[in-house]
């Protein structure tokens, strides 16, 4: 019986080289995946804080909370700085009232995931999603997913809870670091405009 399979000492020595450059090369993509994360968190985080403490020095009337956003979003774009519109940072003030303890925020969520859990109202729902989703390492279409599956409500109504836990798993999408790549926010925080060639 033969075998294609090269088991002398070099080869195995090649093997055992490749799985550690391997291992070595993912944990530095995900490393960096966490790094653009967690800057970009951080600074819309940040951005939302100073809106709303701008916000705070003025009148607490509606009015006066558009004008100061949409001036910003005007100067952010004669400044050349995009992904800044007044429909993103009435985003980013959300994100610093909904979470207002900044390490309280979750590093292994990017900000498509924060995104989609801004779009749920109740807290208690919110938490659930947000821990499932680090749990889990879902990814943004994943959390989206389950969020339009309603797995918070079947869990609540389940006498099964493991068994519908279960059910979400199957086929459920972990998140994968060239996601970041494909991550449209991550493109124009960076400032890379998005052309024909590079997509």
């Amino acid at each position: 019986m033969t075998t294609d399979l090269d088991t002398s000492p070099s080869s195995l020595a090649e093997g055992d080289l490749f799985r550690q450059v391997r291992t070595i090369i993912d944990q530095a993509k995900h490393q960096i995946v966490n790094s653009v994360n967690s800057f970009m968190v951080q600074a819309y985080w940040n951005i939302g804080r100073a809106i709303r403490e701008e916000e705070q020095k003025g009148t607490e009337r509606a009015e006066y909370g558009k004008a100061i956003i949409e001036t910003l979003a005007k100067k952010l774009k004669e400044a050349g700085e995009h992904g800044f519109e007044s429909r993103n940072l009435w985003t980013m003030r959300k994100f610093y009232t909904t979470y207002p303890i900044l390490n309280a925020l979750r590093s292994e969520l990017s900000w498509t995931h924060y995104r989609i859990l801004l779009g749920i109202e109740d807290p208690q729902k919110r938490g659930f999603y947000e821990t499932e989703c680090v749990k889990s390492k879902w990814s943004t279409r994943e959390l989206e997913r389950q969020v339009s599956s309603l797995l918070f409500e079947r869990l609540a109504l389940s006498r099964d809870k493991q068994g519908v836990m279960e059910l979400a798993q199957q086929g459920a999408e972990p998140a994968q670091t060239s996601d970041i790549v494909k991550d449209p926010y991550v493109l124009e925080f960076l400032g890379i405009r998005p052309n024909e060639r590079y997509l």
